[in-house]
């Protein structure tokens, strides 16, 4: 991979993350919350959805404020995953409740997508930075739920919808 797609995959990310990375920090006062056991399937054109990131984000009752610590994982090649509590010790699940929740995958290598704007108003020149290949509904506009139930699930299953995916994914 290029300087520039390493650049343009960690911008991405980074936009995608930032609201988790933050969670271990403000959770850590958190005493007595419990997770419970969360798996499913990502699927994009009735296809499994290999390598993909879900994230899983609490919201709560007023003005969709975070409920709690979020949650994420990574889904395998048939689209499966488990999730995982972003605490400061590895913890399966994810807080009972309503979740926001998103699913994206890193672009295609060599993707390019819209001109980054932050480079070019900060005086800079354009860079070309890729864009997520799943539709924005699904990751960073996304209209995707879950309820976690107290006990957990193994059907937290999502069938996604769209263009083709870039690079034969």
């Amino acid at each position: 991979m290029s300087l520039n797609g390493t650049f343009v995959m960690q911008k991405l990310m980074a936009n995608m993350l930032s609201g988790l990375l933050a969670a271990p920090f403000m959770a850590s006062g958190c005493v007595g919350t419990t997770y419970a056991p969360v798996s499913g399937k990502v699927t994009y054109n009735d296809a499994p959805l290999a390598g993909a990131q879900v994230l899983f984000q609490p919201v709560g009752g007023q003005g969709g404020v975070a409920a709690g610590v979020g949650s994420f994982a990574k889904t395998d090649s048939e689209g499966r995953f488990k999730l995982e509590a972003s605490t400061a010790t590895p913890t399966a699940g994810a807080v009972p409740g309503r979740h926001q929740v998103r699913i994206a995958l890193p672009p295609a290598k060599g993707a390019v997508g819209q001109q980054d704007s932050d480079a070019a108003n900060a005086g800079g020149k354009p860079v070309a930075q890729a864009t997520n290949p799943v539709p924005a509904e699904y990751n960073e506009k996304s209209t995707l739920t879950f309820d976690v139930p107290p006990g957990g699930t193994q059907s937290a299953d999502f069938a996604l919808k769209g263009p083709p995916l870039p690079g034969g994914r």
